[in-house]
């Protein structure tokens, strides 16, 4: 008789759920006035609530989720004690016990429930993987007994609940890469991986004083930059959406070649409208900062030849490796683009290079507008240029040519002076033989 009690009223929870979808989801219109399978009369317990969670705190429930808590809450609105409460939760196909077997799940209140004072019940179930997120209506049966009573009472409840869907809340830069002795620009990307809207995001920098690890290290460097903000309001994040923080953050020369680490607390209301706080870390990765200057560009003759020299300084902290020196021509300037390896151009200390001047047609010797381009990489090895446009004159290199008019007041003074030594020795034999 017991095992068919059970079963008729598991049956008749059954059919009040499918009763109440058709109703409340289905195309048919709405039919008030209804009647139940059981009869409501005016009792000892009053329905409040019921969601998924324990009765402290709601949770974020998804589709796929397994052996999740289910809470009805209830009050004992008699004037006496309630003792053996015993609840039965009848719901949609598309959640089932995460115990037995059967559409039934079923939960003891482990104390008694005074007058006067609120209960719950606590149910575990599955969620299907098909499970769509809205609203899903639901029947509770509770059985108990008076104090100073013999028999059992029951009551049932029909009630809506949600599957609110989860937030998943995660940051990070989609450029990692900071230069120190800059105020660098920093983008941080805030997402919601999850499958239910968050709202109210605020974000707040944490208080690196207190971020203090297991090992009573600091769990960052932060402290020692400068970050100009602390707090933003992001606001409303859709599943699958994000939002952008902009950060202005100064590194100094200390910090280069380190990674950066940046404690961010999260704090927004979810999809149960309770409010969660998160903590999540961004790391950036500190790079040197190269600064190339090219100054001191000329033409000049060396020997026979016409250069194009210069001098490359880097004024910033990292070594530009892999440089390239590129002499171009502009405007109407006839010079052929020419092309110099340099190797590396460390700190505070000038490199030269001489790029030989060379014709595209005939020589064109004046001025010419010229780029110089330095094409280095950095420790990453990302390619950056340095570009110096200027003027040069470029002259003719070619040795003056002879010219009669010079030479001979040289060869003559040689002539005279070789005829007068002539002279003077035949007077001096004449001046003998005599």
């Amino acid at each position: 008789m017991h095992i068919m009690r059970h079963a008729v009223r598991g049956a008749l929870l059954a059919i009040i759920v499918s009763v109440s979808m058709s109703l409340i989801h289905g195309d048919a219109v709405q039919v008030h006035g209804l009647d139940s399978p059981f009869e409501r009369k005016f009792g000892d317990v009053k329905f409040l609530d019921a969601y998924f969670g324990y009765p402290d705190s709601k949770i974020e429930v998804g589709a796929g989720d397994q052996n999740v808590p289910f809470t009805v809450v209830l009050a004992n609105v008699g004037t006496q004690d309630i003792t053996g409460i015993r609840g039965e939760l009848g719901l949609p196909y598309q959640f089932s016990p995460a115990e037995g077997s059967g559409p039934m799940a079923y939960s003891d209140a482990e104390t008694n429930s005074p007058a006067g004072q609120n209960f719950a019940l606590v149910f575990y179930v599955n969620v299907a993987d098909n499970a769509q997120l809205r609203q899903y209506p639901g029947s509770v049966l509770v059985d108990y007994s008076r104090l100073r009573e013999s028999g059992t009472r029951t009551s049932i409840f029909d009630f809506e609940f949600k599957l609110p869907g989860d937030s998943i809340i995660n940051m990070h830069a989609p450029d990692p890469f900071l230069t120190s002795l800059h105020t660098n620009n920093a983008l941080i990307q805030i997402s919601n991986d999850g499958t239910a809207p968050v709202s109210d995001v605020e974000v707040e920098l944490q208080n690196t004083q207190t971020a203090i690890s297991s090992t009573s290290t600091s769990v960052t460097n932060v402290e020692n930059v400068v970050i100009f903000g602390s707090n933003w309001e992001v606001g409303h994040i859709e599943p699958g959406q994000s939002r952008i923080l902009n950060l202005s953050i100064y590194v100094p020369e200390s910090l280069k070649g380190e990674s950066l680490r940046t404690p961010m607390s999260i704090s927004y209301f979810n999809s149960q409208g309770q409010m969660n706080t998160v903590d999540r870390v961004v790391d950036f990765f500190v790079q040197g900062f190269i600064d190339l200057t090219i100054y001191d560009v000329k033409a000049r003759i060396v020997g026979e030849r016409q250069l194009i020299t210069g001098e490359v300084i880097n004024e910033g902290n990292e070594d530009a490796m892999f440089v390239f020196v590129t002499l171009s021509p502009m405007g109407g300037s006839n010079l052929q683009e020419t092309r110099q390896f340099v190797d590396e151009v460390e700190t505070d200390s000038p490199v030269p290079f001489n790029i030989p001047v060379q014709f595209d047609s005939a020589p064109q010797y004046g001025p010419h507008d010229i780029k110089i381009t330095v094409r280095y990489k950095d420790n990453l090895r990302n390619e950056q240029f340095a570009i110096h446009e200027t003027t040069v004159m470029v002259v003719d290199p070619a040795p003056a040519s002879d010219d009669p008019d010079m030479l001979s007041l040289p060869v003559i003074a040689v002539i005279a002076a070789a005829a007068g030594g002539i002279i003077y020795a035949s007077y001096r034999r004449r001046r003998s033989g005599q």
